[in-house]
């Protein structure tokens, strides 16, 4: 039975899909998360992650340029990129633990990452969250 951390996996590879030029992933969400078997409460809310993400995509990408310290946007890694998206709306626009998500956040870098992803993404992600709690 998947759990939410696979949901995770599978928003992020559809976030990474979607950085790589595939506009149109959403139209085959479903089949993509029934292939990883996501299904049911996982499989909602792998969807409700990936569309949180896609409709506030600029003010997400706004947060994590914020806090890209010596590093250009363009530059990220797609994985990375898509990565820190995901945490990035978890920390902004979710009721979940931040530290819940950055650490899911974390475990996805190294599954999915470099060697040196994991703690960059803990980094950008922490001072989001932070951010976030100042103000």
């Amino acid at each position: 039975m998947a759990t939410r951390h696979h949901a995770r996996m599978a928003v992020v590879s559809l976030l990474y899909a979607y950085d790589l030029g595939n506009q149109s992933i959403a139209e085959y969400s479903d089949e993509i998360l029934e292939d990883k078997k996501i299904r049911n409460r996982q499989k909602e809310f792998a969807m409700s992650l990936f569309r949180g993400v896609m409709e506030h995509l600029p003010q997400i990408d706004e947060a994590i340029v914020r806090h890209l310290k010596e590093w250009d946007f363009d530059r990220l890694g797609s994985i990375e990129r898509a990565t820190l998206r995901l945490g990035a709306y978890e920390v902004l626009y979710t009721d979940l633990d931040s530290a819940v998500v950055i650490n899911e956040a974390i475990e996805v870098a190294k599954a999915f990452g470099t060697e040196q992803s994991p703690k960059f993404i803990n980094g950008v992600l922490d001072a989001i969250a932070k951010e976030r709690t100042a103000s």
